[in-house]
């Protein structure tokens, strides 16, 4: 059975954890310097920085369930801007990731689905995130979620910079 439910500060720890292994999962083979994605990972998805994120009322974290066992969440960061984006009314869905295991059970559109409800209830108008140009299975999610590629951004990781996509969608 597949759950999703809004995250609050008892759930930091599982938070920073399937941060950490879901971003490695989906990011780290892409790394050529191993030190660098755990200097990332620790810098990221500490429990303090996790912390410090859920406390922040513009940051919204949804973790998604499968059998009780939590294997996935997003994090909406609200009223942030992107100049390929129009700067009003508008989130970026920083992260939304799946634990590969997990993946072939299509439990991500179930939770794009949900965020994007969120954001309506919230009344934003525009979704914006990032991918970067080799994750080809997440252009292809987006793309077929019908988000679209409005321009390019760096993505840093210590250091060295690595080019992103930025999508957005009209909700």
């Amino acid at each position: 059975m597949v759950k999703i439910k809004k995250a609050t500060k008892t759930d930091t720890t599982i938070l920073a954890l399937l941060g950490r292994l879901t971003w490695a999962e989906s990011h780290g083979h892409y790394i050529e310097d191993k030190n660098d994605v755990f200097k990332y990972l620790d810098k990221s998805f500490s429990v303090v920085i996790t912390t410090q994120n859920i406390n922040d009322p513009n940051q919204l974290f949804y973790i998604i369930y499968v059998d009780d066992l939590p294997v996935g969440y997003a994090k909406l960061v609200l009223n942030t801007s992107n100049k390929n984006v129009t700067p009003e009314n508008n989130c970026q869905l920083q992260r939304i990731y799946i634990l590969n295991d997990f993946i072939p059970l299509k439990i991500g559109k179930q939770l794009l689905n949900f965020v994007e409800e969120q954001v309506k209830k919230l009344q934003l108008n525009t979704i914006w995130l990032t991918v970067y140009i080799k994750n080809e299975r997440a252009i292809r999610f987006y793309e077929k979620n019908e988000f679209k590629n409005v321009g390019k951004l760096n993505f840093n990781v210590n250091g060295k910079e690595y080019e992103n996509i930025v999508f957005s969608k009209n909700i």
